[in-house]
C-alpha cells in the first residue's frame, strides 16, 4: 500500500484558486473598503436631500426674488406684472400699457404706501421685491393663455392681495405728519398688518426723476423702511419686558413692591434719572410702571435673575430673525452671563445698547395682548389669478409662545398697561368709545431730543389692534407718540374697521 504524502502546514493552492479566491486578509480589506464607500454614498445622498429641503424652504425665495436672476427677467417678456391690492380690493400698484405697448408701473396712492408696497424702478423694494416672482407668474385660465400664445400677447400676472387697509394707512400717514419715524398697526390675534407707514417718504411714480436726488442724500435715508429696518433704543416701552420678568420671579410678592423716587439714583456705579428729573415719590410696582419711573425700574432690574432675564428676551425674539413678508432687522439685546453688572441699569429701561425695530416693538405688544402668543407678521393674505381664483392663501401662525404657567404674569402686565392710560403717561388715549392699554417711551439717543414712542392695543378685554408709533427726536412719548396713536385708534373705530375683516 503506497504511503501517503504528509500534508504541509500550508495547503498548496492551484493557479485558479490563487487568481480568483482572495485570501482572508484581502477579503477583510475589501469588505472594509466597500463599507466605507457605501457609508460615504449614503451620507452624500442625505446631504443632497437636506440641501434640497433647505433650498425649498429657505434659500429658493431669496434666489427667485433676486433682481439678477435671469429667470425673472425672461418672465417679463411673457407676463404683464400683476397688481398689488389692498385687503378690500383697492389697487395699490398696477401696470399700465400705452398704445405702443410700453409698460409703466403705476401707484395710485402715490407716496402713502411707498415703503411697504415698494417700487419696481431702479431695482425693487417692499412687496414688489418680496413677491417679484409671483407677480410675474400667470395662473389665468388655460384658454386665455393659449389664445395669448397664438397671438403673441403677454399673459396677465397673478395679483397680490395684501392685509393693508387704505383708510387706516391714510390716517396713519396723516397722523405722522412731518415727523421722521414709523407707524405699525397690526391685529394681535392674527398678525395681519393693517397699516405700515415710514417717513421720510418718496413717490414711487416719480422715481425716475428723483432717483439722483435720493441716492445723493445720505442724511434722510428716504428709501429705508423704518418699520422693519430702523433700529432704535426702545426707551420705556421696553419696561414691559422688565416688569414681566420681575413679576415672573416674584409671583407671590410683586404687589408688595414699594419704592420712593427722588428723581435720580446711582445703581452699580451708573447714574440714572427720571425723565426731566421728575420726582415720583412713593410708588408700588403699578404706579412705577404708569409713571414710567426710571429709578424704580433700575432698582428692580439690577436684582433680576440674569439667566432668566436673558431667556425671556430670547422668548420675545431678540437677536433673532423675525419671519415675515419683508426682511426685518434683528433687534439687539446685549446682556450675557459675562456682561459687567454696570451694563444692566441702562438696559432694563430700554437704553444702553438695546435696539428695536418698530415692527418688533409692535410684536412684543401683540404677544402681551394675545396672552403670551406672538403671531407671524402678515402683509399678504393671498395670491390670486387675474380671474380672481385663489392660487395660494397664507394662514396666520404663531412664531413665539410663553410657557403656560407664565400667563397669569402676562395678565398682570396687561392690567398695568391699562393703568398707564387711565392714570399715567398714556392719558392722551383715554376715550369713551373704546379702551386702550399701552406704554409710552422717551428714548435718549445721540441727537438732541428723545425719540417719542408709544406701543399699545385697543379693546382691552378682547384686543382688536396693536399700534406702535415712533417719532424721531420729537420728545416725550406722552406728548407726541400717544396722541398720534389716538388718531389711528379713532379712525379704526370711526370707520368700523373692527367689524370689517
Amino acid at each position: 500500500m503506497p504511503s501517503e504524502t504528509p500534508k504541509s502546514k500550508k495547503e498548496k493552492k492551484s493557479f485558479w484558486e490563487i487568481l480568483f479566491l482572495p485570501n482572508e486578509k484581502k477579503l477583510k480589506h475589501t469588505n472594509r473598503y466597500m463599507f466605507l464607500v457605501c457609508l460615504f454614498m449614503v451620507l452624500l445622498f442625505f446631504s443632497m436631500i437636506g440641501y434640497m429641503i433647505r433650498f425649498q424652504l429657505v434659500d429658493s425665495q431669496a434666489i427667485i426674488t433676486n433682481p439678477y436672476n435671469q429667470r425673472t427677467e425672461n418672465l417679463k417678456k411673457q407676463i404683464i406684472r400683476g397688481d398689488i391690492l389692498s385687503a378690500d380690493g383697492d389697487v395699490l400698484a398696477k401696470t399700465e400699457i400705452d398704445e405702443e405697448g410700453n409698460e409703466t408701473r403705476v401707484y395710485p396712492y402715490d407716496e402713502i404706501f411707498a415703503h411697504v408696497v415698494g417700487f419696481s424702478t431702479h431695482g425693487k423694494g417692499g412687496l414688489e421685491s418680496a413677491y417679484n416672482y409671483e407677480l410675474l407668474t400667470s395662473h389665468t385660465d388655460i384658454m386665455t393663455q393659449l389664445g395669448n400664445g397664438i397671438s403673441s400677447k403677454k399673459n396677465p400676472g397673478d395679483d397680490l392681495v395684501t392685509t393693508l387697509d387704505p383708510t387706516l394707512q391714510e390716517r396713519a400717514y396723516e397722523a405722522l405728519d412731518d415727523y421722521q419715524g414709523a407707524i405699525v398697526a397690526i391685529e394681535p390675534s392674527t398678525g395681519k398688518i393693517r397699516a405700515m407707514v415710514s417717513k421720510p417718504v418718496f413717490n414711487p411714480n416719480d422715481l425716475e426723476e428723483i432717483w439722483a436726488d435720493i441716492v445723493n442724500d445720505d442724511s434722510s435715508s428716504v428709501l429705508l423702511n423704518r418699520c422693519t429696518q430702523g433700529l432704535y433704543p426702545p426707551g420705556s416701552t421696553y419696561k414691559v419686558i422688565t416688569a414681566l420678568e420681575y413679576i415672573l420671579e416674584h409671583a407671590q410678592s410683586y404687589e408688595d413692591f414699594r419704592y420712593t423716587c427722588e428723581g435720580k439714583t446711582v445703581v452699580d456705579s451708573v447714574k440714572i434719572k427720571c425723565y426731566e428729573d421728575t420726582e415720583h415719590g412713593k410708588e408700588n410696582l403699578t404706579e412705577a410702571f404708569e409713571n414710567s419711573c426710571n429709578t424704580a425700574f433700575v432698582t428692580i432690574g439690577s436684582a433680576l435673575d440674569r439667566k432668566k432675564y436673558i431667556s425671556l428676551n430670547d422668548a420675545f425674539l431678540f437677536n433673532q430673525k423675525i419671519p415675515g413678508d419683508l426682511s426685518v432687522a434683528k433687534s439687539r439685546f446685549d446682556i450675557t452671563m459675562k456682561s459687567d453688572k454696570s451694563s444692566l441699569p441702562q438696559t432694563v429701561i430700554g437704553q444702553g445698547n438695546t435696539l428695536m425695530s418698530p415692527l418688533h416693538n409692535a410684536l412684543v405688544m401683540c404677544m402681551i395682548a394675545n396672552d403670551g402668543v406672538m403671531m407671524k407678521p402678515m402683509l399678504v393674505d393671498k395670491i390670486q389669478s387675474k380671474d380672481g381664483v385663489t392660487v395660494k392663501r397664507f394662514d396666520p401662525k404663531s412664531i413665539a409662545r410663553l410657557e403656560e404657567e407664565d400667563i397669569d404674569s402676562v395678565k398682570a402686565v396687561q392690567q398695568m398697561l391699562r393703568k398707564v392710560v387711565t392714570d399715567g403717561t398714556g392719558h392722551a388715549l383715554q376715550d369713551d368709545d373704546y379702551t386702550v392699554a399701552g406704554k409710552t417711551g422717551s428714548a435718549e439717543n445721540e441727537k438732541e431730543g428723545a425719540h417719542s414712542w408709544f406701543a399699545g392695543y385697543s379693546n382691552v378685554e378682547d384686543p382688536d389692534l396693536v399700534v406702535c408709533v415712533i417719532a424721531e427726536n420729537a420728545g416725550a412719548g406722552s406728548k407726541v407718540a400717544a396722541p398720534i396713536a389716538k388718531e389711528i385708534f379713532d379712525a379704526y373705530y370711526e370707520e368700523g374697521l373692527d367689524k370689517k375683516y
